[in-house]
């Protein structure tokens, strides 16, 4: 059994972690610990504090306790706020406190994008403008090229969390580029699980979502890799049999 650790913030789309945990279909368990959200707002300000060590630090104990093998900050406008060193610097202290290897979704987007072969990416934020921009920063500190970023303007988690398909999709749509490799939707607190094979059909290209690549990201720690079609291209570099 490989044991995931996932620090979510809040309670928003954390039920898309069981979904994955199911659509995996292997011996991959996935642990969610919700962290102290503080001030439910897409603003700098907020986020930073919303990713503090003392607020990730809280959460870890119960990780280890459980016998997650990897930690992953499941925040991605809590990391990338903070720039590029900035966030490194966060998950370094995560590492520390949780005794394991961490990251972030922030990391888990640059990473992903690079596992797939994408040179360019368009991104549909939820997020406002200001911190839409953040995002396509981080992105391009990480060697990847932003061919349009929309932002949807959205200021809680909480009313992110409400969305169902008839907006995911359109929202995809929507910031979708021609000349984009991948489309990127940032934010954990939109569900998009039960939706990335119907995206990228619809699309013609893939789809990276947050909760979709936090899991990866993880499974990338804990050195494991699993081949799972229901989750998007991503989940599709490995051979069906593994051993």
């Amino acid at each position: 059994m490989t044991a995931l650790g996932i620090l979510y913030p809040g309670h928003s789309a954390e039920d898309d972690y069981p979904r994955i945990e199911q659509l995996l279909g292997s011996d991959v368990r996935v642990d969610v610990v919700h962290t102290d959200i503080g001030e439910d707002a897409h603003r700098v300000d907020a986020l930073r504090e919303m990713g503090s060590a003392e607020r990730l630090a809280a959460g870890v104990e119960e990780l280890r306790h459980a016998g997650a093998e990897a930690v992953v900050w499941a925040c991605t406008s809590g990391s990338f706020v903070r720039g590029w060193e900035g966030a490194h610097e966060q998950v370094r202290t995560l590492a520390v406190a949780a005794g394991m290897p961490a990251s972030s979704t922030s990391f888990a987007f640059v990473h992903a994008v690079r596992e797939i072969g994408a040179r360019r990416v368009a991104v549909g934020a939820t997020y406002p403008d200001d911190v839409t921009a953040l995002f396509a920063d981080f992105l391009r500190a990480g060697g990847v090229e932003v061919t349009g970023a929309r932002s949807s303007g959205i200021i809680t988690a909480a009313e992110v969390g409400t969305w169902g398909e008839d907006e995911v999709f359109m929202l995809a749509r929507t910031a979708d580029r021609p000349d984009a490799d991948a489309l990127l939707l940032p934010d954990t607190a939109l569900h998009t699980a039960a939706h990335i094979p119907a995206l990228e059909k619809d699309l013609g290209k893939p789809v990276l979502t947050a909760n979709q690549v936090t899991v990866w990201e993880a499974l990338r720690l804990a050195d494991r890799r699993v081949n799972a079609p229901s989750l998007g291209s991503l989940f599709t570099r490995e051979p069906i049999v593994q051993v």
